[in-house]
């Protein structure tokens, strides 16, 4: 059930694997990922809220959705990035760069233009379309836009802050 997938999003909610596996479901996905981790894979959890709940309660469980992905982040970029030009993979790190630095959201007119500095007008559509339909983005009805579900399972947002932070800080003060 986990490996397969199911409509447009891959992995499981928890209430499918509740019906076919039993109330331990938990014990079994532990029991799983113990096996996982030989592969470097691993079962990762996703909640509606996005935020990750100290002791999740049952109704929590149901609703997450539960995936197989790959357990280090540079097998995950190496995958994820085979047949990506480096130009999308650099707009898709802009574009989670500046949704991560105004808490979460931002309107789709300003991440075009400021995407439109490096990249032509029809790329960055094209671009945004794209990311919203394999699932790093989504967006709403206000034209705001939001990391999707894809974005919070492959992309360690912390780290990638980190280093863009780092790596300014280098260039602005590396000398001339």
């Amino acid at each position: 059930m986990l490996l397969f997938k199911r409509h447009r999003q891959p992995g499981v909610k928890g209430w499918e694997l509740k019906k076919e596996l039993g109330n331990n479901f938990m014990d079994l996905i532990k029991v799983l990922n113990s096996q996982l981790e030989r592969l470097d894979l691993q079962v990762k959890t996703i909640f509606e809220e996005r935020e990750l709940p100290k002791k999740p309660s049952e109704q929590q469980l149901d609703k997450a959705r539960f995936i197989i992905t790959a357990k280090s982040p540079s097998s995950i970029a190496e995958t994820k990035t085979s047949g990506w030009r480096v130009d999308d993979v650099a707009a898709l790190t802009v574009t989670v760069a500046c949704i991560i630095s105004r808490q979460g959201k931002m309107p789709r007119r300003e991440i075009e233009e400021i995407l439109k500095d490096k990249f032509p007008e029809w790329k960055v559509k094209s671009n945004l379309d794209k990311f919203m339909k394999i699932g790093y983005l989504r967006q709403d009805e206000n034209n705001l836009l939001y990391l999707d579900w894809r974005s919070h399972i492959e992309i360690d947002q912390e780290r990638l802050l980190k280093l863009i932070l780092s790596e300014g800080l280098t260039a602005a003060f590396a000398p001339t």
